[in-house]
């Protein structure tokens, strides 16, 4: 058993520091958010899905709980719901992107010798589709129903392994079948 550090922790380690600086770098990020750097928003985003958190509020005051902890992410101070809020909005979403692609070439070579069951020489992929219901107001670019927006997401599946080989997004008006 691993005393001493928290989960959270165990897994970030898996994500290179120059893997993130290499992707920073990549897109000249703004410096409206400065003092609150990438591995903190990263920190905060992993965070935030396990167990999955509500909303910023929830994030920040589940991070903060524990502020003995927080040196040890990778902050230096406690973190505040607006801060996040602006590195989300101020930060090129490709960043991100780049950094999930990264991490599934890394994870795709640890499921491809998996035994399916199956006696097949190729390999074999799922498509699923799900809808994200978004708010009319804040994302009218997005209209589903007269009062509702959404988005729709795509995923192709490599069955050897849970990893997505393709995500697309679209409309929430976009068929399944076409």
């Amino acid at each position: 058993m691993n005393s001493g550090r928290v989960i959270l922790s165990q897994v970030l380690d898996l994500i290179h520091r120059q893997t993130i600086d290499r992707i920073v770098k990549r897109y000249e990020p703004t410096l409206a958010v400065s003092h609150f750097g990438f591995r903190q928003q990263l920190t905060c985003m992993v965070f935030a899905q396990m167990p999955p958190r509500d909303g910023l509020r929830d994030i920040s005051t589940c991070l903060n709980a524990r502020p003995e902890t927080l040196y040890h992410l990778g902050f230096r101070e406690p973190v505040a719901k607006s801060t996040l809020a602006d590195a989300n909005e101020s930060r090129d979403w490709r960043i991100w992107e780049d950094l999930a692609k990264s991490l599934m070439r890394k994870a795709r070579p640890l499921y491809a010798g998996e035994d399916l069951g199956l006696d097949l020489d190729n390999t074999i992929c799922a498509l699923d589709s799900t809808t994200i219901d978004l708010s009319l107001t804040l994302f009218p670019w997005a209209d589903f129903r007269q009062t509702k927006a959404g988005i729709k997401v795509h995923t192709q599946i490599d069955l050897r392994g849970p990893i997505p080989t393709c995500i697309d997004i679209t409309g929430a008006r976009q068929q399944d079948v076409g």
